[in-house]
């Protein structure tokens, strides 16, 4: 036998999460410049890096040399003190990815399931999957979260929930009020996550006051990130706020480094540099009427979002779809496909600078006329 033969087979079936196309291979594959390539396939910043967090990590640059403070204790006292809560409650991952991982090393065993919507984030099935565990997809609801739904699919072997809110790659929300009544009503002996890595591009009359009930719900975990808006998704870096209980055992499985220093450092500075934030927020919301306008005017069908991104439905079937997807490219326009969410006749675009936009617009245009 091969020895990856001994390899678990849940492990053998695993379909490696696929990221968005680099600007270099496309820039190989279809020979074009570099400086000519625009990315909106992952959901990154268009205005780049928060200042505060690329000074501080070059600042930092003399030290790599050196392992990080393993226990992250200076950005856990700031995350502490800016959602008021105790060091004790948060974990420190590369990414908000790696405290979802965490999540489902720590509470998921073979026989057990997890509850996750249809269309919902890719990670939370890999995740689940890694451990040989049983994920229970809930079919959405417009395109969302159907919570009652969800609720009703635990079983007696479920022990975590995933709720994305803002969801990737659908955009859609559940309300502050439809989440709190899930809490409410599901079990104790059940890990809700709450998957905010977008809550920054939120309106202010549409943030949950979600931290807020960790004082409550003991269940409760909230992931975030410092990925999207404050433009750190080249160094990795999320959290996650729990009970003090939840915290100490996904601690417990987390590696010793798994925030390198200049993550800390940055994401030290990135928190308080809200001038930075709030410019992003501005910008994708002035960005996100420039694309909804333009696909109006292209009687495109799209998804409203609350996040930096938005789907749109391509018409005709799916292959209409890889046509223009294969078109934009040629165009040095890179999108995401979303045939792996089950949705094959949808492309989703992040929302980029006003001139970025324009050009995808633009060049959307060329490839649906060439379908006729």
């Amino acid at each position: 036998m091969n020895l990856c033969d001994f390899a678990p087979e849940y492990i053998r079936s695993i379909q490696p999460y696929q990221p968005g196309k680099p600007i270099s291979e496309l820039a190989r594959e279809m020979g074009l410049d570099e400086a000519h390539v625009i990315k909106l396939a992952s959901n990154e910043n268009p205005l780049g890096t928060s200042p505060l967090a690329l000074d501080a990590i070059i600042n930092a640059l003399h030290d790599v040399a050196l392992y990080p403070d393993g226990s992250g204790y200076e950005l856990k006292a700031a995350l502490s003190k800016r959602y008021e809560i105790d060091p004790e409650q948060i974990i420190l991952g590369n990414g908000s990815n790696d405290v979802l991982d965490l999540a489902a090393r720590v509470f998921l065993k073979p026989g057990a399931a997890a509850v996750y919507s249809q269309h919902a984030f890719a990670v939370y099935p890999l995740v689940v999957q890694m451990i040989g565990a049983n994920g229970i997809s809930v079919p959405a609801r417009d395109y969302g979260h159907d919570l009652p739904a969800m609720l009703d699919a635990i079983t007696p072997e479920t022990r975590i929930v995933f709720i994305a809110s803002p969801n990737n790659p659908t955009g859609t929300l559940s309300s502050e009020d439809e989440l709190f009544r899930f809490m409410e009503r599901v079990s104790r002996d059940v890990l809700v996550v709450i998957d905010e890595a977008y809550y920054e591009y939120l309106p202010e009359t549409n943030k949950p006051n979600s931290i807020s009930w960790l004082k409550r719900f003991s269940n409760l975990l909230i992931t975030r990130t410092f990925s999207k808006a404050y433009g750190l998704a080249g160094v990795r870096v999320g959290f996650g706020l729990a009970h003090p209980d939840v915290a100490n055992l996904m601690n417990r499985v987390r590696q010793p480094f798994n925030v390198s220093s200049i993550g800390l450092v940055g994401a030290l500075a990135a928190l308080h540099d809200a001038e930075f934030v709030q410019r992003s927020y501005a910008l994708n919301r002035a960005g996100m009427l420039q694309l909804t306008d333009g696909f109006r005017k292209l009687s495109i069908e799209c998804i409203p979002s609350y996040g930096n991104f938005i789907s749109f439905r391509v018409k005709g079937d799916a292959s209409n779809t890889l046509k223009v997807y294969q078109k934009l490219l040629q165009h040095g326009i890179i999108v995401r496909p979303l045939s792996i969410y089950e949705m094959p006749n949808h492309l989703r675009v992040t929302v980029g600078l006003e001139s970025q936009n324009k050009r995808f617009l633009e060049a959307l245009e060329l490839a649906l006329s060439e379908l006729d």
